[in-house]
């Protein structure tokens, strides 16, 4: 494949995991001896680690999706810098996109959809414009064919991570907090949301028999204060957001996520390359990742009874958590970096075949 100038646009003003996407898969190209162009709005997350990471970038405020004066500065980028496909990555920049590419067909433009509901103006944004959509999983693009765009312009591009670094040592949540050497650490990683499914933790606690919920401690890894409580009948700590997530992620015994909606679930993967196996709702994307009883447990949505039942079954049994993570770090292999960099390419170089 020759090499290619991509033009990335991604509008997000927070790090989450769209936009953790857009920079691995910049580096990827680039590794791959593409060159990737990244357009975010100024002193954005996203920004600034693909600043640091030496790729090429530039900034733009984008103020709405229908942001006419975003549209015309990253048109003006498109001509200077001779983009040979457009990619966005989330809602917003598919619209500035699509104003920004107006009297310009002959470039491709991509659009990268992460989430598992049916998309919203479909006749006006996802038109014949758009050359090809990537969705993040099958139940993605299930949700946009039942919206009405043809399958065939849609192709499934799993997420990839990077291997979470373990040349750190794992953190002691034991020792750190003075819990008993045998507690049995739960951890939930992300956003904590109500779409996260956090409302539903005490829910899924208190079903948990007793004499279990007092031998497991839970830990909240993601954006918030410092606190450490009682969740129902469980002690907790929210640990706020870390830098060494890797570190803080090896040292849980088990994965909690009961998030009620997933495009695919990538802290899910990320606690699986490091042998820690999950517990989630059946949503999304997550049954393509997590096979049943083999690399993690997954229930019905929204039914917290069985959720508690099978985290109940896992703080009592430490040979079925020992299995199971064996099977979670075998199955993490298949979203790689690599991997999603590579169709990715291919459906770069099909566009531009056509």
């Amino acid at each position: 494949m020759k090499r290619l100038r991509i033009l990335h646009i991604d509008s997000g003003t927070s790090w989450r995991g769209g936009q953790r996407q857009a920079l691995l898969l910049a580096l990827g190209l680039r590794e791959a001896g593409h060159e990737p162009l990244l357009i975010g709005p100024p002193y954005c997350p996203l920004v600034l680690r693909a600043r640091a990471a030496g790729l090429a970038v530039a900034t733009v405020r984008m103020r709405g999706d229908w942001d006419v004066a975003a549209a015309k500065r990253i048109r003006a980028r498109l001509h200077t810098w001779r983009a040979d496909i457009v990619h966005a990555h989330d809602a917003r920049s598919h619209a500035i996109a699509l104003i920004a590419l107006i009297g310009q067909p002959a470039t491709p433009l991509i659009v990268t959809r992460r989430v598992p509901f049916a998309p919203k103006a479909v006749r006006i944004k996802y038109g014949g414009r758009v050359t090809r959509f990537i969705a993040i999983s099958r139940a993605v693009r299930d949700a946009m064919v039942k919206s009405g765009i043809a399958a065939s312009r849609i192709q499934v591009v799993h997420s990839g991570v990077a291997p979470l670094a373990r040349s750190y040592p794992q953190r002691d949540w034991r020792a750190e907090f003075g819990w008993p050497v045998d507690a049995v650490i739960c951890g939930v990683v992300g956003a904590m949301t109500v779409e996260k499914g956090i409302d539903l933790l005490p829910e899924i606690t208190r079903q948990i028999p007793v004499e279990l919920a007092k031998r497991a401690r839970l830990v909240l890894i993601g954006p918030g204060e410092k606190a450490t409580m009682m969740i129902g009948p469980v002690t907790a700590h929210a640990a706020g957001f870390v830098e060494e997530v890797g570190a803080s992620i090896a040292g849980l015994d088990m994965l909690w996520h009961p998030s009620r909606v997933e495009g695919l679930g990538t802290s899910v993967i990320d606690a699986m390359t490091l042998a820690v196996p999950p517990i989630a709702f059946a949503t999304g994307g997550l049954p393509e990742v997590i096979d049943q009883w083999v690399s993690g447990v997954l229930v019905r949505p929204g039914d917290t009874s069985s959720f508690a039942g099978a985290a109940a079954r896992l703080i009592d049994d430490p040979e079925q958590r020992r299995v199971l993570a064996e099977g979670a770090r075998a199955r993490a292999k298949s979203f790689t970096v690599q991997a999603m960099t590579e169709q990715t390419e291919a459906v770069y170089d099909s566009v531009l075949a056509e």
